[in-house]
C-alpha cells in the first residue's frame, strides 16, 4: 500500500506521515525532498508555484510511487497534492491511497508561525488553500486530534 499523507502546508504531513511509517516500519519520503532548487528558491522567496513548476515534481513523485508499486513496497509519503489533477498523476495503482489531514486557515496559520526550519513561508498559505480542491475519495481527518490519536484514525480508517 502506499499511503498518501496530504493537505496544505503546516497542515502536519511529514510529523503524522513520519510517525505513521515508523509505526508501521514502511519507508517515509517527504515530497518536499522531490523539488528542484528552482521551486525551492520560488517558495522561499514567497512566489506560489504554478503546474508547469509542480510538472516535474510531480513526474518525479509519480516514477517513485510506481517503482514502489512494481517492487510490492509500503510507503508512507508526505504530499500536499493539492489539485485533483495531481492526485491522478499520483494515483498510479489501485493501491494509493489519499489522508487528508483537514485544517481551517487560522489553525493552520497559528502551527506555521510556530515552526522554524522550513522553506514555506507562511505568506503562501493563502495560495495554498486556493489552490486545494478538497479530496471526495481521501480518508479525511480533521486536526483536532493529537498526532498519535490522528495515527490511530488513520490505521482504522485504512484497516492497518
Amino acid at each position: 500500500m502506499i499511503i498518501v499523507v496530504m493537505g496544505v502546508s503546516g497542515s502536519g504531513k511529514s510529523t503524522v506521515g513520519s510517525l505513521l511509517a515508523d509505526e508501521l516500519g514502511w519507508p517515509f519520503y517527504d515530497a518536499d525532498d522531490f523539488h528542484n532548487e528552482a521551486n525551492r528558491n520560488k517558495m522561499s522567496q514567497g512566489i506560489p508555484l504554478t503546474d508547469d513548476d509542480r510538472s516535474t515534481w510531480l513526474a518525479s513523485l509519480q516514477e517513485s510511487i510506481q517503482n514502489n508499486v512494481n517492487s510490492e513496497t509500503s510507503i508512507v509519503l508526505a504530499c500536499s497534492a493539492l489539485k485533483e489533477s495531481y492526485r491522478t498523476i499520483l494515483k498510479v495503482h489501485e493501491q494509493v491511497r489519499f489522508v487528508y489531514l483537514k485544517g481551517s486557515y487560522a489553525e493552520i496559520e497559528s502551527r506555521m508561525k510556530n515552526r522554524t526550519g522550513h522553506f514555506m513561508p507562511v505568506k503562501l498559505l493563502k495560495s495554498q488553500f486556493e489552490t486545494l480542491e478538497e479530496p471526495r475519495d481521501a480518508l479525511t481527518v480533521a486536526l483536532t486530534h493529537s498526532p498519535k490519536e490522528i495515527i490511530q484514525f488513520i490505521r482504522k480508517g485504512l484497516a492497518l
